[in-house]
C-alpha cells in the first residue's frame, strides 16, 4: 500500500506536468536494447523452454526483457512518429529487469518511473532545466528524506577532455565515472592505461573535484585554463540548469564535475540524485540528454529523461522501517451484520458509502457486536457502522475514541485523515 501511494503520487504529479501515460511490451528485439551502450552483460534473453524438436535451434540472442524503459521508449517513438504530435511528453511506471546480484539497491525485478520529453530534429535546451523541477515536484509532500540531484553536463566534460589533448573522451568518462568506486589512484590507472599523460590526469582529475550549488563552478573550472567551444556550451548550459532551479527549487541541485554516467548515448546535461542520509545505495533518479538514441535514416528524436528507481528507495527505507501506514486495509468503515438476514440491507448502507467515496466493506458473519468490533480493530478499521441501533436510527462508532453517533449514509462523512490510509516517516 505504501508502494502503490508513492506511484500514484508521482502519477498525479506527471500528469499535472502534462506528461501522458505510456506501458510498452515487456519482450523487446535483443538489437534495440544492445543500442543503449555497455549493457549486454544486465539483459535476460528469452526463448521457448519447450521448443518442438523438429524446430530449428532458436536464436537466444532475439530477445530480451527490458532492462529499463528508454530504450523502449525510443522503439516506440520511431514505430509511432507519424501518429505522435511534438514534443511528446510521457511517463511510464512499469517493472524492468537485469541480471544483477541481488542485493540491497539492486534487484533482478524492479519498479521504475520514467519521464521523458522526445522532438523531431531539435529538442529545445529549456526541457533540460525542466525535469529535475518535475522529479523535486513528485517527490515532495511524500515522506521520504530529502534529495540532491548531482548534475553535470556531457559537453562540458567532452570539450574539457578535448581541451587538453585527449582524443577519446568517450574512454575518459567511463574511467572518470568509477571515481567513486575505484578512487582518484584508480581512475588515474586507467587513464594512463589509455594514454593519457600525468599532466592530463592531474586535469581530469582536478576537473572532477569541482563541486558547487551555484553557479560558481562556471570560474573554477575556467581557472583550469582549458579553452575549447564545446566547452564554453556545456558550462553555459549547466549553469542555466543550476540558476533555475536555485530559482524554483533551492537546495535541489548541485553541480558535480564528477557524474559522467557512463552510458555512452548521453549528449547534454546528466542527473545523479542520492537520498541524504541514504548515499550508499546510490543514486535514486537518473537520466540525462539524449541525441541519438531514437534515431532511423534521417529522421531523428532528441530528448531528455529522468528515472526513479521506486524499488531502490522502498527497499532502503522498508529495511530500515522508516516508513509507516496508519492502517493496513484501505477500508474506513465495516458494517456490522445484526444477523445473515440483515446482510442485503447491509450492503445497500455500504454501497451509499462507496458512492461517496468512502471505502466500506460488511461484516464477513453476524457475530456478536463485540467480535465484530474485534475484526475490525485486527485490520485497523477505524469506523463501525451498526444499522437502526439507536432507537431505529443508524449509528457510528470511532471505535479507537468509542465515541457513537447517529449517521445516515448519505451525508456521515469521516475525519479526512481517516478517509484513506495515511504514510508517515517512522518516528
Amino acid at each position: 500500500m505504501i508502494e502503490q501511494q508513492l506511484i500514484d503520487r508521482l502519477r498525479r504529479t506527471f500528469e499535472l506536468h502534462g506528461f501522458a501515460p505510456l506501458q510498452t511490451r515487456a519482450v523487446e528485439p535483443l538489437e534495440q536494447l544492445l543500442r543503449k551502450g555497455e549493457t549486454s552483460k544486465e539483459v535476460y534473453v528469452l526463448r521457448r523452454l519447450q521448443a518442438a524438436a523438429d524446430e530449428p535451434e532458436p536464436d537466444s540472442s532475439a530477445l530480451g526483457l527490458h532492462f529499463d524503459l528508454t530504450v523502449p521508449f525510443a522503439r516506440y517513438v520511431l514505430e509511432h512518429a507519424g501518429k505522435l504530435q511534438f514534443p511528446f511528453r510521457r511517463y511510464q511506471i512499469q517493472p524492468v529487469w537485469r541480471g544483477e546480484r541481488p542485493q540491497e539497491g539492486r534487484y533482478r525485478e524492479f519498479w521504475q518511473a520514467d519521464i521523458d520529453v522526445v522532438d523531431r530534429d531539435t529538442l529545445p535546451f529549456h526541457y533540460e532545466v525542466e525535469l529535475p523541477l518535475v522529479i523535486a515536484d513528485a517527490l515532495a509532500g511524500l515522506p521520504l528524506p530529502p534529495i540532491r540531484m548531482h548534475v553535470n553536463n556531457r559537453k562540458l566534460a567532452q570539450g574539457f577532455y578535448q581541451g587538453i589533448g585527449l582524443s577519446d573522451p568517450e574512454q575518459v568518462l567511463r574511467a572518470v565515472d568509477k571515481l567513486d568506486k575505484i578512487g582518484p589512484a584508480g581512475v588515474a590507472r586507467e587513464l594512463s592505461a589509455i594514454g593519457a599523460t600525468d599532466a592530463q590526469i592531474k586535469a581530469c582529475l582536478a576537473l572532477a573535484e569541482i563541486n558547487s550549488p551555484d553557479a560558481s563552478f562556471v570560474d573554477a573550472v575556467r581557472a583550469l585554463k582549458v579553452r575549447d567551444p564545446l566547452l564554453e556550451e556545456g558550462l553555459s548550459e549547466l549553469a542555466a540548469v543550476v540558476e533555475a532551479a536555485a530559482e524554483h527549487a533551492p537546495g535541489l541541485l548541485v553541480a558535480d564535475l564528477r557524474i559522467a554516467r557512463g552510458l555512452d548515448y548521453y549528449t547534454g546535461t546528466v542527473y545523479e540524485t542520492v537520498m541524504r542520509g541514504h548515499e550508499s545505495i546510490g543514486s535514486i533518479c537518473s537520466g540525462g540528454r539524449y541525441d541519438n538514441l531514437a534515431s532511423a535514416g534521417n529522421d531523428r528524436f532528441p530528448g531528455v529523461g529522468l528515472s526513479i528507481g521506486i524499488s531502490r528507495i522502498l527497499g532502503r527505507l522498508f529495511g530500515q522501517q522508516a516508513l509507516t501506514i496508519s492502517r493496513s486495509v484501505p477500508t474506513c468503515v465495516l458494517v456490522a451484520l445484526p444477523d445473515e438476514a440483515s446482510r442485503p440491507a447491509c450492503m445497500r448502507i455500504a454501497t451509499a458509502l462507496r458512492r461517496r467515496g468512502i471505502a466500506t466493506e460488511v461484516s464477513p458473519s453476524a457475530a456478536k457486536y463485540g467480535k465484530q468490533i474485534r475484526y475490525a480493530e485486527r485490520r485497523g478499521i477505524p469506523y463501525v457502522w451498526f444499522p437502526g441501533a439507536g432507537d431505529g436510527r443508524d449509528q457510528v462508532k470511532d471505535i479507537r475514541s468509542g465515541e457513537q453517533v447517529d449517521a445516515e449514509a448519505d451525508h456521515w462523512t469521516p475525519l479526512p485523515e481517516d478517509l484513506t490510509p495515511m504514510v508517515s516517516a517512522a518516528e
